[in-house]
């Protein structure tokens, strides 16, 4: 929405941006807290009072017959701007006003020992404490300016791990790799394996998916990473003796854009022709299908099996090469856009793991936001419970983002 272009009309700061700053920050790391319980954060209150003013006002002035026509335009993209804000806000009001009046019905309650009546109360509470949440998610979801590449397709690439303990990495691999396909299942996306070289003993070295729907980007953004694993090997002497064997593999997610335009002069390509490998049908080992092509200035390199056909093959792998060369652009406007988040990814090494699966404790933690979740199977699954969490990733990531941006909007007003 980008909220700090006022045009000619400037609101007056309405926050401490030092004592917000300090006081927002330490309470947020402390607590992570949910959406709901910014909202009842006391400076965030004052901006957004500040919002819901500035749009009567904004409203008032627009009836004004004394505005030429560079000043009404001016209103009403600043209108346009506030009127969706202003309205999320008094539906978060109505509803707060609705919990306020059922928990002093439920103290009332608790007062007359009518335990019935208050069991229904308290269940009514918890319902609307679910619609509040929901309700201050929108709202925030509003105030931060939308990110460029959130409802493009994307290239999901995962690689398994170099650890001693052998093969862990690589079953491992392949169990993210399939909970990957699931989820795109899940959320009714199109997941098309562009790459798949499979390791000797049933598990995976490497594997890259084209993923395509409704706001894939957005949903998968926070999976580039390094995700480690720990658990015991169901064969060979660490099975018997019970040793824990820890692992990793990583996660890239690159947006895809629509319309992908960069310029590859063949003259800068070296195509290599190889038998597919793993399943994919009759036609795998008895051809020269696959293909692979080496971007000789970058050393960008990109494979492809997909198809049985060799041309086929060689123009999905000159689109998957111009998207990651398009890419080199995209990361830095990507980088320069998020410096600030503490959900970056940086240069996904070793050392910045995002997520632990200990199978040993049936736990999922993700380390960027203290999360616990039990039950690694139903994790593993790519259902309910994956999304569960990663909608909870891009909860804190609008809470981080709300933050910065309040920041950054009195720096400018301060500095303005």
């Amino acid at each position: 929405v980008g909220l700090h272009n006022h045009g000619f009309w400037r609101p007056k700061p309405s926050l401490d941006t030092a004592r917000f700053t300090l006081s927002f920050n330490s309470w947020c790391r402390k607590n992570h807290q949910d959406s709901h319980a910014l909202w009842r954060h006391e400076a965030v209150q004052k901006y957004l009072e500040t919002l819901s003013k500035e749009y009567q006002q904004v409203s008032h002035q627009l009836s004004a017959d004394s505005l030429n026509d560079f000043e009404q335009r001016t209103l009403r993209r600043r209108c346009a701007d506030l009127s969706p804000i202003a309205a999320a806000f008094q539906e978060v009001k109505e509803a707060e006003k609705e919990v306020q009046e059922l928990e002093a019905m439920c103290t009332e309650l608790d007062s007359r020992d009518e335990k019935q009546l208050l069991e229904l109360a308290l269940e009514e509470k918890e319902s609307l404490d679910k619609k509040m949440n929901v309700l201050c998610r929108k709202l925030f979801q509003l105030l931060v300016p939308k990110e460029k590449y959130d409802r493009s397709p994307v290239i999901l690439e995962v690689t398994a791990g170099r650890t001693t303990g052998g093969d862990i990495c690589q079953q491992f691999t392949k169990e993210m790799f399939e909970m990957y396909q699931n989820y795109a299942d899940y959320k009714r996306w199109t997941f098309d394996i562009v790459n798949y070289t499979p390791a000797e003993i049933g598990g995976l070295h490497h594997a890259a998916a084209h993923i395509s729907g409704e706001n894939v980007y957005r949903h998968l953004k926070y999976e580039g990473g390094t995700h480690r694993v720990q658990r015991i090997p169901e064969i060979g002497m660490s099975s018997r003796m019970q040793r824990i064997h820890t692992g990793t593999m990583s996660v890239i997610v690159l947006p895809q854009p629509e319309e992908v335009d960069v310029k590859v002069d063949p003259k800068d390509l070296r195509i290599d022709t190889f038998r597919a490998r793993g399943a994919g049908g009759q036609h795998v080992n008895k051809t020269d299908s696959a293909v692979r092509i080496v971007h000789l200035p970058t050393g960008l390199s990109v494979e492809c099996q997909q198809e049985r056909s060799q041309q086929l093959n060689k123009e999905i792998a000159l689109r998957t090469l111009r998207a990651k060369l398009y890419q080199q652009v995209v990361e830095k406007q990507l980088s320069q856009e998020q410096s600030a988040r503490k959900l970056q990814l940086g240069t996904r090494a070793q050392s910045e793991r995002i997520r632990t699966y200990n199978f040993t404790q049936d736990r999922v933690t993700d380390h960027r936001i203290s999360y616990d979740a039990r039950n690694i199977k139903e994790i593993l699954s790519g259902k309910e419970a994956l999304d569960k969490l990663i909608n909870r990733l891009l909860e804190f990531a609008e809470i981080e983002a709300v933050t910065q941006y309040l920041e950054n909007l009195q720096a400018l007003e301060g500095g303005g």
